[in-house]
C-alpha cells in the first residue's frame, strides 16, 4: 500500500478500491472487455455505485449509461466509478460535476469540477481540459486528481499524477511534467503574490490511479519505469 496523506478526507474513501464489491466489478469490466464491449452489447458504462447520486436531476442507477453532456451530483457516503471512452473517472461524495462532448459522442472534451473530488485517467487524445471555479488544466494521456473546496470559496487541489499538463490558475500557467505526483493549489486571491501555488500530495492514492488505469487497458508511469519517488508532490521519481 502506498503512503498517502488525508486532510479533510476519510481513509474509507480513498480505500474504495479495496472493496470486494468493486473488485468483483472491474474484474467483470476488464474480462468484458472493457468500454467498446459495453457499448456493443448495450450495457451500461457504469462499474460501480455505491450510495445516492442523481443524473441531470434525476435518480442515477447502476444500469445506466453517463454521456458526454450529462451532469453528475454524488451524495453522502456515495462512490462512483465510470468510463467513457479512453478516460475512467472515480467520483467522490459530496460532487457535482459534468462531463462535455469531444470531437464523438464518447469523448470527453472537458470535465468541469464544480465541488467535491474526482480522480481520473485519460487515455491519449486531442486536447481535453478540467476546469474549476479557479483553475484550468489541459490534459492529453495523464492521470490526474482535483478537489475543489467550496468551503475555502471554491479553492482548487490539483495533483498531476503523471503525464503532461498546462495548468492555469488567474493569469498564471505552468507546464507540469511529473512521473510521480505533482500538485498545486490554485488560489482564490493571491498567496505571496501567487495565484499558483506548490502543494503536498493530499487524499489519494497510487493504487486508485492504478485500478482506475486499468480500467482502459492502461498502466500508470510508475508501473511501466517500475519506480517511485517520494510522494512530496515534486512529480519526480529518483534518479538511479
Amino acid at each position: 500500500m502506498s503512503q498517502h496523506q488525508l486532510q479533510g478526507r476519510t481513509e474509507a474513501e480513498v480505500l474504495w478500491f479495496q472493496r470486494r464489491s468493486f473488485l468483483q466489478a472491474a474484474a467483470a469490466w476488464t474480462s468484458m472487455g472493457g468500454f467498446a464491449a459495453a457499448q456493443a452489447q448495450s450495457r451500461g458504462n457504469i462499474v460501480e455505485l455505491l450510495g445516492d447520486a442523481t443524473l441531470n436531476g434525476g435518480r442515477l442507477r447502476p444500469e445506466h449509461t453517463i454521456q458526454t453532456g450529462d451532469e453528475i451530483v454524488t451524495g453522502p457516503r456515495s462512490n462512483l466509478v465510470f468510463v467513457v471512452g479512453n478516460a475512467s473517472f472515480q467520483v467522490r461524495q459530496n460532487s457535482r460535476l459534468s462531463v462535455e462532448r469531444g470531437s464523438t459522442l464518447n469523448a470527453v472534451s472537458l470535465l468541469r469540477l464544480l465541488g467535491g473530488a474526482v480522480a481520473s485517467v485519460w487515455g491519449r487524445g486531442g486536447n481535453r481540459r478540467i476546469v474549476t471555479p479557479t483553475l484550468t488544466a489541459g490534459i492529453r494521456g495523464t492521470g490526474v486528481y482535483v478537489e475543489v473546496l467550496p468551503s475555502q470559496g471554491g479553492r482548487t487541489y490539483f495533483c498531476n499524477c503523471y503525464g503532461s499538463v498546462e495548468v492555469n490558475a488567474g493569469a498564471e500557467s505552468a507546464t507540469s511534467q511529473s512521473v510521480y505526483h505533482q500538485s498545486f493549489w490554485g488560489e482564490i486571491t493571491p498567496k505571496d503574490g501567487r495565484m499558483l501555488t506548490p502543494a503536498k500530495a493530499i487524499n489519494h492514492t497510487d493504487e486508485e490511479l492504478e485500478y482506475l488505469a486499468r480500467l482502459i487497458g492502461q498502466r500508470t508511469a510508475w508501473q511501466i519505469s517500475g519506480k517511485k519517488g517520494s510522494k512530496d508532490g515534486s512529480g519526480y521519481a529518483p534518479k538511479l
